[in-house]
């Protein structure tokens, strides 16, 4: 029987154990979306899990979703980017960097810009904004000419990532950012061949992966998804089809992997398990709901096919997330309110398990 602790090959990488943190927002880049070496030591503290995916990293300014997110669409941030890599491979990890392009998920006060996205249609609800939280502004339709401009962001985002030391990326396909926006029936209006049929709405996610699969390689490419999340209100229709038919057309392309959110049925989810013949990660529970990963949950979906298990929330207070979950240590509660509050207090500041003397 598979287990959390077994290796894994994954690319030309080989994981010490199937355990992935997950990628999480937590807003401590510099001025002009720089990393900082308060990141470099986050990322080495936790680089025990097989593989590390990083926060959201926007690939130009206009993709940039939230206040203070780092980027990878300049050459100093690019170089910004080496000490992290360096210091998770010093430690003995392995980090792909996620790409994410938030789409109409942002505000003119956070980039200077309108946003953009497959349709004029706002996303319910407020965004943030360096000001706190505003009502999500009307984004600006993208131009069918504009649209391959965007899918090939994700691309060059990547070429910087494996120049900064990345071992490969992860493209944000999930959670209502704009991969997702094209996916969606609700955000995606379009009636050009990017709108409207699963063959359309599918294009810009297959055009991103494909562009990212021919700068860095095949086994240095992965994508996040959210079947039938409807995050930001980009919800989905015919979610087995279209998901089906989108990993369908990824499938040739030799992706490093697939991961998973548990947002939808489990029966949904297991008919994607078998559709797709690649890595599989999932990540078990539902994003910023009740339940965090547990060794429970991971156990149940290796048991059902997944190669791999991504662990989010679990990770903050936890850098030594893989020993207690080998050992069956006690997982450490995290405090939700320096999630996004900046500075090393609840960034830095969890220790490992400090075993009676």
């Amino acid at each position: 029987m598979t287990s959390l602790f077994d290796h894994y090959r994954l690319g030309a990488l080989t994981l010490p154990n199937r355990v992935v943190m997950a990628p999480m927002t937590r807003v401590r880049a510099a001025a002009g979306g720089l990393a900082t070496p308060s990141m470099a030591t986050y990322y080495a503290q936790r680089a025990t899990a097989g593989l590390i995916v990083t926060e959201g990293v926007q690939p130009s300014l206009v993709g940039q979703s939230n206040p203070g997110t780092p980027g990878l669409y300049t050459d100093e941030q690019t170089e910004s980017w080496r000490p992290v890599t360096g210091a998770v491979h010093a430690n003995g990890g392995r980090v792909f960097a996620q790409i994410m392009h938030g789409g109409r998920v942002s505000h003119p006060d956070t980039t200077g810009m309108r946003p953009v996205a497959p349709s004029a249609v706002p996303a319910p609800g407020e965004v943030f904004t360096p000001a706190g939280p505003k009502p999500a502004p009307v984004p600006r339709a993208l131009p069918t000419a504009e649209v391959p401009e965007h899918a090939r962001s994700y691309a060059e985002a990547a070429r910087r990532a494996v120049d900064a030391g990345f071992d490969g990326v992860e493209l944000h396909g999930a959670n209502g950012y704009l991969i997702a926006q094209f996916l969606s029936s609700t955000a995606n209006l379009r009636t050009d061949a990017y709108g409207g049929s699963i063959a359309n709405r599918i294009r810009f996610a297959v055009e991103a992966v494909s562009a990212t699969v021919e700068a860095v390689g095949g086994h240095r490419t992965g994508i996040r998804l959210s079947p039938g999340a409807g995050f930001w209100g980009a919800e989905d229709t015919e979610v087995p089809g279209l998901y089906g038919a989108l990993l369908a057309e990824l499938a040739p392309l030799g992706l490093a992997y697939v991961h998973l959110e548990a947002t939808a049925d489990e029966e949904v989810l297991l008919g994607l398990r078998k559709a797709w013949p690649g890595t599989l990660i999932v990540n078990p529970v539902f994003p910023m709901g009740p339940r965090q990963t547990d060794r429970a949950a991971a156990d149940h979906w290796l048991g059902c096919g997944a190669d791999l298990i991504s662990f989010g929330r679990a990770f903050i207070a936890n850098p030594d997330l893989v020993e207690r979950l080998r050992q069956g240590l006690p997982i450490a509660p995290h405090d939700e309110s320096t999630w996004y509050q900046g500075g090393d207090t609840g960034y830095l500041t969890y220790s490992a398990y400090q075993h009676a003397a």
